[in-house]
């Protein structure tokens, strides 16, 4: 199961899903659905889930070091080096849009302030170009809408700073974009590459890769199945 948010490895319980409403702390969803398929689940992150996929058999694949983000609804994250996914000691490493880029900034689902996720989301992006939704912004600036390519420069220019941190902390040779946002292809991400190349200086930005995906809307599903099959492993905490 590819799930929208943080949960407890051990419990297989919901601790919090941002952007999908509902009483979901501490829900059972693990055993709840396993109970009702009489099955085994597993759970994974959704975009742990599309970081798996595209990085061992996407547009990630033969790269050290990979760092994917999702843009939709939410923004979602994940770090694949040598071939692992990277959980850190708390098993939510990979968060890269819930880094705080802007101090007291809008406010995110995450319950903090100022993230990428909370500058870049869809319905963000639409409201800056005063259109119905994201489709309709790349659809407007493809026409010359002035507002549409502003809004799609300013929210590009966020993510780059967020992935400018990423490189320099993480140092990935390849940056895998997907989500929804994404499919306007280089309409969105030369505006990445461009805020990147601005603010990367450890390292020669040009060399590092941004792309992207390549497994379409299937990514998560194939990385929740390349979980279920083993290739995943849940961080052991103590609780």
């Amino acid at each position: 199961l590819g799930v929208p948010g943080l949960f407890d490895h051990a419990l297989g319980t919901i601790e919090l899903f941002p952007n999908l409403p509902g009483p979901w702390k501490g829900h059972p969803l693990r055993d709840e659905v396993s109970d009702g398929i009489g099955l085994p689940a597993v759970m994974i992150n959704d975009a742990r889930a599309f970081t798996l996929a595209e990085g061992l058999l996407g547009a990630g694949r033969g790269s050290h070091t990979v760092a994917c983000i999702t843009l939709g609804t939410g923004v979602g994250g994940g770090l694949l080096i040598n071939g692992r996914l990277h959980l850190g000691g708390f098993g939510v490493a990979g968060e890269l849009a819930h880094q705080v880029i802007v101090i007291d900034g809008p406010q995110c689902g995450c319950g903090n302030r100022g993230c990428v996720e909370a500058l870049t989301r869809a319905d963000v992006l639409a409201e800056l170009a005063g259109q119905g939704s994201a489709a309709a912004v790349f659809a407007a600036a493809s026409d010359g809408d002035v507002r549409a390519i502003d809004a799609i420069r300013t929210v590009a220019d966020y993510l780059g700073v967020g992935l400018a941190n990423v490189i320099a902390i993480v140092g990935p040779d390849r940056i895998v974009v997907g989500g929804g946002i994404a499919s306007a292809g280089d309409l969105l991400l030369d505006e990445i590459r461009e805020s990147v190349r601005r603010r990367v200086t450890l390292v020669p930005a040009d060399r590092v890769e941004i792309t992207p995906a390549a497994l379409g809307s299937y990514a998560g599903a194939v990385g929740a199945a390349l979980a279920a099959a083993g290739l995943y492993e849940p961080p052991v905490l103590d609780r």
